[in-house]
């Protein structure tokens, strides 16, 4: 009879289940939509702690003359409040703290607190009525991202990799580019955010770095060279292959494609940081903040290096929207950090002929009250959680400029026409990208899984072209 340790049977079993996991895996290929996608990659701006769509995008003039009365119960309709403000004896309304003006030949009105995205107006299409059940930072952010409040789910730049792969072998399909925090208040952010979650580990978002090395443990140790790092990982890789065979792990396999990938960036990275390339003429658009590392407005300059080298999913976090209290004094601070920036990346990808087959995303987890949060005398106030409406534009890749869409009520407290719910959202960018998002699927845990979870929902072909 044949002998058999318990390590070798466990290992033997593992490897039979490791093999039809595989063959599910590699047999599984994603089932792309029959139209043709416009974009060919994404750029998403995300604003972490959300903007004040109030102060911001949507324009109510009539808050003016109620300033300070009491938000009408029959506006509210006994909706949910946070702990924060539903202990507040008063829910007294708050004008918008800046005025705002009419951009572009479309006349999309726009906070003179972002002027720099007023002056891309014709090219952008202001959405004023997304909404989200999330009334709280993290399982807003992680809906947002994932498409369920609940952490360990794939975010959306790990399935785009995943549904329609790469177009550069030497960087990777998905990556993640962070501000540095200027907002001591502001939310943390998780690296499950860009996490692969239940998909092959080599989709996940791949994180640059402000300072130091861009992407950590790239750089060979001292006195090693690329030709000894060649010989090494070839080795490995024979070993890997033998120990995918037997175990069939499809984790072996995206472990094989990380070192290949990281060996392919340890000469196509530097070139791509290095900023000294860039004529005088792109600091003067994209401003001075763009010469300094970790900038929101340094970050759009990398992204759109990036979208050169046709990086698939190029994700970018801003904090500090996130003001409770002293808005009036904050809002305008996080305003300057990210307007140029983010209005430089459309106009630089539009001269290069870029914008076409990019699509930008512009936008917070949430919006922000009506009301005041505390006492509306002076500035110290703020704008508490409000989920049941807020602003976010999109631009490039598809997307109608010069336009806006839905209305909200006359408090910007109710959706009144035309809401895009957050899989509607995400639906829309995917079908931009030219995927049914109904037939990007996973298979995992029994279920077929997909970031636009089970309900039916449509694309927002209104803000297509």
């Amino acid at each position: 009879m044949l002998h058999q340790t318990r390590r070798h049977f466990l290992k033997q079993s593992a490897a039979s289940l490791g093999a039809v996991a595989l063959a599910q895996l590699l047999g599984e290929s994603p089932t792309r939509a029959a139209t043709n996608g416009r974009a060919k990659r994404v750029i998403y701006m995300f604003q972490s702690g959300a903007p004040s769509q109030i102060d911001l995008l949507d324009y109510k003039p009539e808050l003016a003359k109620l300033h300070g009365t009491e938000l009408p119960a029959s506006v509210r309709m006994g909706q949910r409040l946070t702990g924060m403000t539903a202990g507040q004896k008063e829910l007294p309304v708050a004008k918008n703290i800046r005025d705002f003006k009419q951009c572009g030949e479309s006349g999309t009105w726009i906070s003179e607190l972002l002027p720099h995205i007023g002056s891309i107006a014709d090219d952008i299409c202001v959405v004023k009525t997304v909404h989200t059940e999330a009334i709280n930072h993290d399982p807003a952010i992680t809906f947002f991202m994932t498409g369920n409040q609940q952490p360990g789910r794939p975010s959306i730049g790990s399935w785009v990799s995943y549904g329609i792969g790469s177009e550069n072998d030497n960087l990777p399909a998905f990556v993640v580019l962070l501000s540095r925090n200027t907002y001591p208040a502001a939310q943390p952010l998780y690296a499950r955010l860009w996490g692969s979650g239940f998909l092959p580990a080599n989709h996940q978002g791949v994180k640059f770095r402000s300072s130091g090395d861009p992407v950590l443990y790239l750089n060979d140790p001292a006195g090693s060279t690329l030709e000894v790092r060649r010989r090494l990982l070839d080795s490995l890789g024979k070993l890997n292959r033998i120990q995918l065979e037997q175990a069939g792990d499809p984790a072996i396999e995206a472990r094989i494609a990380s070192y290949e990938m990281s060996y392919r960036m340890q000469m196509s990275v530097p070139d791509l940081t290095d900023f000294s390339d860039e004529p005088e003429s792109t600091f003067e658009l994209y401003g001075e903040d763009a010469r300094t590392p970790g900038t929101h407005a340094a970050n759009c300059l990398l992204a759109r290096r990036l979208a050169e080298r046709d990086v698939r999913f190029i994700q970018l976090f801003h904090r500090g929207w996130d003001n409770h209290s002293q808005l009036p004094t904050e809002h305008p601070k996080i305003c300057k950090e990210v307007d140029q920036g983010s209005a430089a990346l459309v106009k630089d990808l539009k001269r290069r002929g870029l914008l076409d087959d990019t699509l930008i995303v512009w936008g917070g987890e949430f919006g922000r009250t009506v009301y005041a949060q505390g006492s509306l005398n002076g500035n110290g106030y703020g704008r508490d959680h409000h989920p049941r409406c807020f602003s976010m534009w999109l631009a490039g890749g598809g997307i109608k400029g010069g336009t806006t869409w839905g209305e909200t009520d006359e408090f910007c407290y109710n959706i009144a026409r035309d809401g895009v719910h957050v899989h509607e959202l995400n639906a829309t960018i995917l079908h931009a990208l030219g995927i049914d998002h109904r037939q990007l699927t996973y298979r995992f845990q029994g279920l077929d899984q997909r970031l636009t979870g089970v309900e039916e929902v449509e694309p927002v072909h209104g803000i297509l072209s």
